[in-house]
């Protein structure tokens, strides 16, 4: 396993495989100016309080101002998370990120009055607004969304409190962060030629697809280990976590805390549980693929650190950065001229991208930016497929951002978590499709199909089982039980056995995987992961079966930003996520896959 023994410092790294967060701020100074600058306007919002139903022109003034504190906040926020993130030992970026949570926080506070003022505005009068006013037109649906949830709105005063509360409530997910990126250590470990080797979170899955079983078990050891030491600190956080949830859904008058999660967004409660049940009526898929890895693996056990391994013959092809982006944007040409000129001067000319691991950067992957940049990728780039595919999918959600805010105006100019997987999943499953239409070496079929249904495993089913998961730990939480970091791991337990079936050896280490996920301090956040595979197979087979009317309703999908409720936006796609439909036809998908790779391997 070619990787380096010590990661690189970030002063090290060529510019070129940097992103340009100068395109936001040349230099700190000016993102002083503009933090005084959105500090200076907050005296002036709490100023309005009581005066929003007044008239038409006064609500119209308040919501333009407020849009226009919160753009400044947006592109602060996004300058400071992502030099944080670059190195998150640094105490002076730190203190960056730090200092706009606390001006979310005052911010949020100081237009606490608004929704329930928009709320007293009694119908026969919001009308009139809406027809007398110039220029309020453009917030209608924003202000009929915010209408529908007039009954868990509280009063001005309750809202200001929880508003300020929030940076304190927030301790949680900032003490797991840092025990997670900085401050959490893993061994050295040997590599297949017995080279000590540093053990990261970026190179951890890298090791586990290790065809050397006792590098895959060193490293799995090896991270275990590390989160055993921090269990009950980890734990606690976690449980504070979900007693966070807990509170604000019933501060908010909501009868559980999914269904406060859900509903800000206009998702069905019966989106999540149509996801959790068709999954579990199905899990005898996922048995028939662990049955599949331990025949191909020919294993008298199959451990949950056999999980990642390719089922492939010879060694995994290696790609590089520079093949994976001209790769990336031969699989989206689908998508028409206007996209694939956008992506290209994404991953070139603008420099969106911030490929390698260094020294202190956090880990994983995401895509970035606000309303006032141009999008921001981070990446932890190792040379594997698995990298080209992360690519693909962080292009997918930095595209939609891209024509979201090209189309639409400030307070349209977001999308929900709901539909942001859809436009990166679909990514991945054009270049399946490429992949698998440009190639006839069957090796490499192999290890694409072998991708691609990680990929389904990863998302659909693994995704699907985290949610389950948040579905139970809030359900004990909110019946009275305490969550003990036993209980914890007890209930994970479970399901991963469940999940996983009778040919896996369940290790007791991994009964604490829930204390490595950070979307848990996101409460029932990673059920859209599975939710938008379903929406990006059937979106994805349209574009390549019906060509420009399925590019066109795609398009104008990521165009839509939060113009629409998520459900509406991809109906006119042409995918209904209130019926179990989509999530059967992804399933049905992965059997397809299963028997195309079980057809290669007897070949």
């Amino acid at each position: 396993m070619a990787v380096a023994a010590a990661l690189p410092r970030r002063d090290e790294l060529a510019q070129e495989q940097t992103w340009n967060l100068q395109s936001i701020y040349a230099d700190n100074d000016q993102w002083e100016a503009d933090f005084q600058e959105v500090a200076a306007l907050l005296p002036d919002l709490a100023a309005l309080a009581g005066t929003l139903a007044a008239s038409g022109a006064a609500l119209l003034h308040g919501l333009q101002l407020r849009d226009a504190a919160d753009l400044i906040l947006g592109r602060l926020h996004a300058y400071a998370h992502m030099r944080r993130d670059e190195n998150t030992a640094d105490p002076f970026y730190q203190a960056f990120d730090e200092r706009c949570t606390s001006l979310w926080a005052r911010m949020a506070a100081a237009t606490a009055f608004f929704a329930p003022e928009v709320l007293q505005i009694d119908d026969a009068m919001f009308e009139r607004f809406m027809q007398t006013t110039d220029g309020l037109a453009i917030y209608r649906f924003y202000l009929e969304d915010l209408r529908r949830q007039r009954d868990h709105v509280r009063s001005t005063e309750v809202e200001a409190v929880l508003a300020q509360a929030s940076e304190a409530t927030r301790a949680p997910n900032t003490i797991f962060s840092m025990l997670n990126d900085a401050d959490l250590k893993f061994p050295t470990i040997k590599d297949e030629e017995g080279n000590p080797v540093e053990l990261t979170k970026g190179r951890y899955i890298l090791f586990l697809e290790s065809k050397d079983r006792r590098v895959r078990h060193d490293a799995f050891e090896g991270v275990y280990g590390s989160y055993t030491a921090l269990r009950n600190t980890i734990g606690a956080t976690l449980s504070g976590s979900i007693r966070r949830d807990i509170f604000d859904a019933q501060v908010h008058g909501y009868g559980s805390s999914v269904e406060a999660a859900l509903d800000p967004d206009a998702i069905p409660l019966a989106v999540y549980h149509n996801l959790v049940d068709t999954v579990n009526r199905n899990l005898d898929l996922l048995h028939r693929y662990t049955r599949i890895r331990k025949t191909t693996l020919g294993l008298d056990q199959l451990h949950m650190y056999d999980m990642y391994v390719p089922l492939t013959p010879g060694k995994a092809r290696r790609v590089d950065y520079d093949e994976a982006r001209v790769t990336v944007q031969a699989a989206l040409t689908p998508l028409g001229v206007e996209y694939g000129a956008i992506l290209h001067n994404g991953l070139y000319r603008d420099r969106w991208v911030d490929v390698p691991e260094n020294q202190g950067k956090r880990g994983g992957a995401y895509s970035s930016g606000s309303y006032a940049t141009q999008p921001f990728i981070l990446m932890n780039w190792q040379d594997s497929i698995n990298s080209m595919y992360t690519l693909a999918h962080e292009l997918g959600h930095s595209m939609h951002s891209f024509y979201t805010r090209k189309a639409q105006p400030y307070v349209y100019g977001s999308y929900t978590i709901f539909v942001a997987e859809v436009a990166s999943t679909c990514n991945e499953a054009l270049l399946t499709a490429h992949l698998l239409a440009t190639t006839t070496d069957r090796d490499l079929k192999l290890e694409i199909l072998n991708q691609q249904i990680d990929e389904f495993r990863g998302t659909l089913f693994r995704q699907t089982m985290f949610a389950e998961f948040e579905l139970e730990t809030h359900r004990r939480a909110e019946a009275g039980e305490a969550l003990t970091t036993e209980l914890l791991s007890e209930i994970y337990r479970e399901l991963v056995t469940r999940y996983q079936g009778p040919d896996v050896v369940i290790d007791d280490q991994i009964a604490l995987e829930w204390a490595r996920i950070p979307h848990f301090y996101n409460a029932f956040y990673v059920y859209k992961y599975a939710t938008g595979i379903a929406a990006a197979t059937a979106l994805s087979r349209q574009i390549l079966d019906e060509g420009q009317p399925a590019v066109d309703r795609y398009l104008h999908f990521l165009q839509g930003g939060s113009s629409q409720t998520s459900i509406d936006l991809l109906r006119g796609a042409g995918v209904d996520m209130t019926t179990p439909t989509p999530v059967e036809q992804a399933l049905q998908g992965f059997g397809e896959l299963l028997d195309q790779f079980e057809g290669l391997l007897k070949r």
